[in-house]
C-alpha cells in the first residue's frame, strides 16, 4: 500500500452518521484526531463498540472531567529541553511531537496541543547531557513516534548516541508497525541503518504498542520481522484498557500472539488519569484481576510481563490483592529510598491510581513517607 492517506478531520470520516460526526468534531477540537486508511480498514464500522475504532476514533465521554494532562508529572523530569531524566540510569529524548495517529488514552495528549513547548526540533543539548552523565547507560528514543521521521533524521539521532561508550541500550518507541507497517516495509534504508547500530554487545531495542491481537495483521507481522532481521530486539507495552483488551480473553490472545511471532510481552500498564481517559481507565483490582487471569493459560515466555502504574515517584507493581489488602512494590522508583520498597494498602475496588489508595498503618513503608529525596539522588529538582 503506497500513499497513505492520513485523516485529521472528522467530517471525513465515511464510517461515522452525521450525527456522531457533529458530536465528536467537539472532541476533536479538545484532543486532536489523526488516523489513516490502513489503519482504519482494520475497524469494523457496524460495530459502535469495536476494539480498534475504540483505539483511535473520539469518544464522547473524553470531554467529561477526569484526572490532569500530565497524570504522571513529566514536567519535572526535564533536565534540558526535550531530555528526561527520572531514573538513574535511564534518559528519555523526545524526538518529535507527531504520530502515525493518536491514541484516544494518550498520556501525553499535551504534546499534540498548540501551547506544548516540551518537544524540540533538535534533541543535541540531551545527547550533550547524556554524553556527560556515565549513569546513563540507556536511552529511550519517544515522542510523539521517531519512526515518523525519516530515517536520515532518526540516524543523526542514533549516531552520536552509539558513540558514547556508556550507552549500552538504545530504545525506541513506536506504535508505526501497528500504525502504519507500510513505513518499514516501503523504506529498506531503515533496517539497513538499524543493523549499522544495534550491534552483537549493544542492541537496539524496539518498543512497540500493540494494544489488541487484531493490530497483528499479516502486513505488521512482516514489518516486525524486518526489523528482527535487522537485529533489534522487539518488546511490547500497552495499558489494559476498558472496552480495548480490558478482558482476560483478550489479553491473553494479545500475550499469546505476541510470543508467537517472538515479540516480548513486556510491560502492560494501568492506563493513566490523564484528562480525556475516562472512556478507557478500569479500577485497579479490576486491571489486576483481568491481567492475573489472562496469565494462567500462556507460557512462561508471555508470564514475564509486568502490570505497573507509571507514577511521577516511580513504576510501582501490582502484585497481589486479598479480600480486604492490595500489595504493591516500586518496580522503578525515582529515590533511592524507595527502591525495591513493599506496600500494603486497603483493598479499594473503585480506585484508579496510587493516590486513591489509603495504606495500612502497620506497613513497614507507610505511603506518606513516599518521595523522600535523599542529597545523592540523580534527577530534577
Amino acid at each position: 500500500m503506497a500513499g497513505l492517506k492520513y485523516i485529521r478531520d472528522i467530517e471525513n470520516l465515511e464510517g461515522l452518521s452525521a450525527e456522531e460526526k457533529y458530536e465528536l468534531s467537539k472532541v476533536s477540537e479538545q484532543f486532536q484526531f489523526r488516523c489513516n486508511d490502513y489503519y482504519m480498514s482494520l475497524i469494523d464500522w457496524d460495530d459502535p463498540d469495536d476494539p480498534i475504532r475504540r483505539i483511535i476514533i473520539p469518544h464522547a465521554s473524553e470531554l467529561d472531567e477526569f484526572g490532569e494532562l500530565d497524570a504522571s508529572d513529566e514536567e519535572s523530569n526535564y533536565v534540558v529541553p526535550g531530555c528526561q531524566h527520572k531514573y538513574t540510569s535511564t534518559a528519555l529524548l523526545l524526538c518529535n511531537e507527531v504520530c502515525a495517529g493518536y491514541c484516544r488514552f494518550c498520556f501525553r495528549k499535551r504534546l499534540f496541543m498548540d501551547e506544548n513547548d516540551e518537544v524540540v526540533n533538535d534533541v543535541s543539548r540531551g545527547i550533550d547531557y547524556i554524553r556527560d552523565n556515565e549513569l546513563i547507560t540507556n536511552v529511550l528514543l519517544t515522542g510523539g513516534d521517531p519512526l515518523v521521521m525519516s530515517t536520515r533524521k532518526l540516524e543523526k539521532i542514533i549516531r552520536p548516541l552509539r558513540k558514547i561508550d556508556h550507552v549500552n541500550i538504545i530504545r525506541i518507541g513506536t506504535k508505526i508497525p501497528a500504525f502504519n507497517p507500510h513505513r518499514i516495509i516501503n523504506d529498506p534504508e531503515l533496517p539497513n541503518m538499524l543493523t549499522r547500530y544495534s550491534t552483537r554487545h549493544k542492541r537496539i531495542y524496539i518498543m512497540t504498542h500493540f494494544n489488541h491481537p487484531r493490530e497483528l495483521t499479516d502486513t505488521a507481522c512482516l514489518a516486525l520481522d524486518l526489523l528482527m532481521k535487522a537485529g533489534t530486539v522487539i518488546c511490547n507495552q500497552t495499558p489494559v484498557l476498558k472496552g480495548i483488551n480490558g478482558d482476560p480473553e483478550t489479553l491473553e490472545s494479545l500475550m499469546r500472539s505476541l510470543s508467537d511471532i517472538g515479540v516480548n510481552p513486556y510491560y502492560f500498564f494501568q492506563c493513566r488519569p490523564t484528562a480525556g481517559n475516562i472512556p478507557y481507565v478500569l479500577p485497579l483490582s479490576e486491571a489486576f484481576q483481568i491481567f492475573e487471569e489472562a496469565k494462567r493459560n500462556v507460557s512462561g515466555l508471555a508470564k514475564r510481563a509486568r502490570l505497573v502504574m507509571s507514577h511521577s515517584l516511580g513504576k510501582i507493581e501490582l502484585l497481589g490483592l486479598t479480600e480486604h489488602h492490595m500489595y504493591l512494590k516500586f518496580h522503578r522508583s525515582r529515590y533511592d529510598t524507595d527502591k525495591g520498597r513493599f506496600l500494603i494498602f486497603h483493598r479499594d475496588d473503585n480506585a484508579y491510581w496510587l493516590d486513591d489508595l489509603v495504606p495500612v498503618e502497620e506497613s513497614p513503608h507507610p505511603v506518606a513517607k513516599f518521595g523522600h529525596k535523599p542529597a545523592h539522588a540523580i534527577g530534577p529538582e
